[in-house]
């Protein structure tokens, strides 16, 4: 009996050492200028009593202490190394509801700006103190607006006291209507191609148990820009067409391959089929145009990239091969974007680029063009430009504001 008794001790000891040796540390942070303790822990997503209270212990705070600014202090959120299969696995907890709030809360610090990296690419999990111990305390892990926008959020608001432009099925029932606001884009043309479609949904990012395909996100962000250049009186040809989905709201775009080509054509199968219909059809109407007198007509080619290496891509702009107006609109819309970072995420800094490329969208189209890629659908902080609508809206907004200015100048 001695014996067992010795050799039981010892694989527990053994065993709690190997506990405490792979136990998740605490994550740290540094206390900002006049930052208290509900507003640290608020920005973290984790502003409970359970949180406040180990809060207050691991940093051996009394109840009415304040927080020094420029001192480092531990966080209620343990850091666990990810294992690369589960967070299950990882944490030692099978409650799979429980590893989806997990997920969620990280994939949204990630999107605050507050966490770096995503945990399937750095191996770093969070998991606030209150999921594990006060599962009872909830905090709402409310969708925040990220990347892109700015604090006013970016949404279509319904114009007032303004005459009606028209109403076009093809932005769906809540958005048909577009009133209009000028008359400053009158008598210039615009061909909205967004990639892809029909039987080809392009780029297919992974977001959770989901799949983003690059067309239905690329369409999304050309049906708000073709309805903000229609409300300023300029004539769009939207050439990829879905007549079911309009503009749609919410994170997750589901796939499909019901897309059309102006107007009514199937979208073929083959890629080099494909492309032709396209440039062939942006081509007669060009011509058509041309012949009716129009000066001013541009194609905007929208994307979205899709980079193995899974960075970070800032919006990216092509034109084409010497042509001066193509490089033009191609400058002018990059400086925008340009600006408006500068203006709204200060510090952050813009790394996108402006350059030539032989695309077939650029080689074989009449209008001068721009290709734009969005962002990489395979990287988690650029995906949420994607997923969240205001920024999709953003991002149009931001691209009107660049077309108008290069119209205006013409």
């Amino acid at each position: 009996m001695h014996l067992y008794r010795i050799i039981f001790l010892f694989l527990m000891t053994f065993f709690l050492g190997k506990v405490h040796a792979n136990a998740p540390e605490y994550i740290m942070t540094v206390a900002g200028q006049g930052e208290g303790i509900y507003s640290l822990l608020e920005k973290y997503r984790a502003k409970t009593p359970c949180n406040i209270e180990q809060f207050r212990k691991i940093n051996g705070l009394k109840k009415n202490q304040g927080l020094q600014n420029g001192k480092e202090y531990k966080l209620p959120i343990f850091l666990y190394t990810y294992n690369g299969k589960s967070i299950r696995t990882t944490t030692g907890v099978s409650d799979l509801p429980w590893a989806e709030k997990v997920q969620k809360y990280n994939e949204i610090m990630v999107r605050a700006g507050v966490k770096t990296g995503d945990y399937r690419d750095n191996r770093e999990l969070w998991v606030p103190y209150h999921m594990l111990y006060c599962k009872a305390e909830d905090v709402p892990l409310e969708e925040v607006v990220a990347e892109v926008l700015p604090e006013t959020a970016a949404v279509i608001k319904p114009a007032k006291n303004v005459p009606l432009r028209g109403t076009y099925e093809i932005f769906g029932e809540k958005y048909a209507r577009v009133p209009l606001e000028s008359t400053k884009l009158s008598g210039k043309v615009f061909y909205i191609s967004s990639g892809h479609g029909g039987p080809d949904p392009g780029a297919i990012g992974t977001y959770g148990s989901h799949s983003l395909c690059e067309d239905e996100y690329a369409y999304d962000v050309g049906l708000r820009l073709s309805r903000n250049l229609l409300s300023y009186g300029a004539t769009v040809y939207i050439i990829t067409r879905d007549e079911n989905d309009g503009i749609r709201e919410g994170e997750i775009l589901p796939c499909d391959k019901d897309e059309t080509l102006w107007v009514g054509q199937r979208i073929p199968a083959g890629q080099s089929e494909r492309l032709f219909q396209r440039s062939d059809q942006i081509n007669m109407l060009f011509e058509k145009n041309q012949s009716q007198g129009v000066r001013y007509q541009r194609l905007i080619a929208i994307h979205v990239d899709s980079d193995d290496r899974t960075e970070q891509i800032d919006m990216y702009f092509y034109y084409r091969n010497e042509d001066a107006e193509s490089q033009a609109l191609s400058v002018t819309l990059y400086n925008k974007i340009k600006a408006k970072y500068d203006e709204f995420r200060k510090g952050r800094g813009y790394e996108g680029k402006v350059t030539s490329r032989d695309l077939h969208m650029l080689r074989e189209t009449l209008p001068p063009a721009v290709y734009i890629e969005l962002g990489n659908i395979k990287n988690r902080t650029d995906q949420s430009r994607l997923v969240v609508e205001e920024n999709r809206q953003l991002m149009a907004n931001w691209l009107f504001e660049g077309l108008v200015q290069d119209a205006l100048d013409k």
